[in-house]
């Protein structure tokens, strides 16, 4: 799998054989093949020979992620025996979504079922929280070896708990922020916004949702990408910000605590730089 960032994440139901090769084209950095929600009972078979073949010539760009079904039900336990015999998996130039995590447990059964003794040699696995559990459970969730990121699934969440608007989802997002950034894992990036034509409301959501400390968007179509990318670049004042940071960090001398004084009066310590020196990392990777 590719290293770069992941700003853009487009979902293609693979009971569609003929998307797969539009999003693999669609300019998203990421294609989430999916086997669980968007595919009926009735094509879950056929959804999952088709993700095969799709790995049988994977692309070097953009990375691919599978996601199954439940690690616990009937079609996530033949999707996940069938992909943990597939040398794309087992080689970790795949990786796999686990959708409704609820806790670590149904990471273990998912790598049981994948066939996988040593942690060290699982897939890249992206656990979705959809649940009260699985949020309740966020931080043991995200410390568990195997798992290199979270995200969540707010439709099933909004379901569950009763939620009302983008708002009601706020503590929530920052909940799996705080356990993300507590295991060393990258920033969650946001859910999908399932309103189609409504590209300001979504480029609103991702403003507030980069203000809680997510990155980057899973989209249900490729005329959302752009906006997405948009709101999640940053702003000339981001970019001359944080140029000032690195190069007072490259010229100056941290006083006794650490710290660095710039010009307007400012102090800045290492974190501080080192979230500097991403801003101008994410700007050369987005030109």
């Amino acid at each position: 799998m590719s290293t770069s960032v992941t700003v853009t994440a487009l979902y293609a139901p693979a009971s569609r054989p003929e998307l797969l090769p539009k999003a693999l084209n669609s300019g998203a950095d990421a294609v989430l093949v999916d086997l669980e929600d968007a595919v009926l009972a009735g094509r879950k078979d056929a959804a999952r020979t088709n993700a095969l073949a799709l790995l049988d010539e994977l692309p070097n760009e953009p990375d691919v992620q599978i996601r199954v079904n439940h690690p616990r039900g009937e079609h996530g336990t033949r999707d996940l025996s069938a992909l943990g015999r597939h040398p794309a998996l087992r080689q970790g130039r795949v990786g796999l979504r686990l959708p409704k995590v609820s806790t670590p447990d149904d990471v273990d059964v998912a790598l049981e079922l994948l066939a996988i003794d040593d942690v060290g040699s699982a897939p890249p696995m992206h656990c979705l929280l959809e649940s009260a559990e699985g949020v309740e459970n966020a931080t043991a969730i995200a410390r568990h070896p195997a798992v290199i990121g979270l995200a969540l699934g707010e439709a099933d969440l909004a379901a569950e708990l009763s939620l009302e608007g983008e708002e009601a989802h706020s503590w929530i997002r920052s909940r799996i922020v705080v356990a993300a950034a507590s295991a060393g894992l990258p920033a969650p990036a946001m859910a999908v916004y399932t309103d189609l034509n409504d590209l300001s409301g979504l480029a609103e959501s991702c403003v507030r949702g980069k203000a809680l400390g997510m990155f980057g968007r899973s989209a249900l179509h490729p005329k959302q990408l752009p906006t997405i990318k948009e709101a999640f670049a940053p702003t000339e004042d981001e970019v001359r910000k944080a140029r000032e940071v690195v190069t007072a960090a490259a010229s100056g001398e941290a006083d006794e605590t650490g710290a660095l004084a710039l010009p307007d009066g400012r102090f800045i310590d290492a974190p501080i730089i080192e979230s500097a020196r991403r801003t101008l990392q994410l700007v050369e990777r987005l030109s």
